[in-house]
C-alpha cells in the first residue's frame, strides 16, 4: 500500500463521495446544529487548500487548510476512511497542512473538533497541538473541543 497525499481539487466525484461519508460520520455523532461543515464548494475556494489521499488512486482520506487571515489557518475536514484508519494517514495530512501552513507565514493552527472523537484528539495532540478555548467564530459548547498550536 503506497498511500499517496497531494493537493487536489475536491469537486471530484471520489471526493464529493468521500466528504459525504466524513459528513453522515459526524452526524452519526454531532448534532447537526454543532456540525460546521464546509461544502465541497466552499472546500473548493481560494482560501483553502485540499489534500486528498489516495491509496492506488481511490480517495481514501481528506484534510483542508482554510486561511483566515495573514496570520491564522484553520484546519478542516479531516478525515480518513475506516478501512484505513491507524495507518497515520491523518498524521500525515495533518503535517502537510502545517508544512503549508509555516510556508505561506501563518503564525497560528486553529480547529475545531467534536467531543466524541479520541482518535482526532490523539492525531492532533500527538502533532503538538494543545487544547484551548472557543477559536474563530465558533461557539463555546459542550459538542466542541478547540486545539491551537503556534507555528
Amino acid at each position: 500500500m503506497a498511500i499517496e497525499i497531494a493537493i487536489e481539487t475536491p469537486l471530484q466525484d471520489d471526493v464529493r463521495a468521500l466528504v459525504a461519508e466524513l459528513n453522515a460520520t459526524l452526524l452519526e455523532l454531532t448534532p447537526p446544529e454543532h456540525c460546521y461543515h464546509l461544502t465541497v464548494e466552499q472546500m473548493a475556494g481560494e482560501d483553502t487548500t485540499v489534500f486528498i489521499a489516495r491509496d492506488e488512486g481511490q480517495a481514501i482520506g481528506c484534510g483542508a487548510l482554510k486561511r483566515h487571515d495573514a496570520s491564522v489557518g484553520e484546519v478542516k475536514r479531516m478525515y480518513t476512511r475506516p478501512s484505513h484508519r491507524g495507518k497515520k494517514i491523518g498524521a500525515k495530512i495533518v503535517e502537510r497542512v502545517e508544512t503549508l501552513a509555516r510556508q505561506e507565514g501563518l503564525k497560528r493552527l486553529v480547529l475545531e473538533t467534536g467531543d466524541r472523537h479520541p482518535a482526532a484528539w490523539t492525531v492532533y495532540e500527538r502533532a503538538g497541538f494543545s487544547r484551548c478555548g472557543p477559536v474563530l467564530d465558533y461557539p463555546d459548547s459542550e459538542w466542541s473541543v478547540f486545539y491551537e498550536k503556534s507555528l
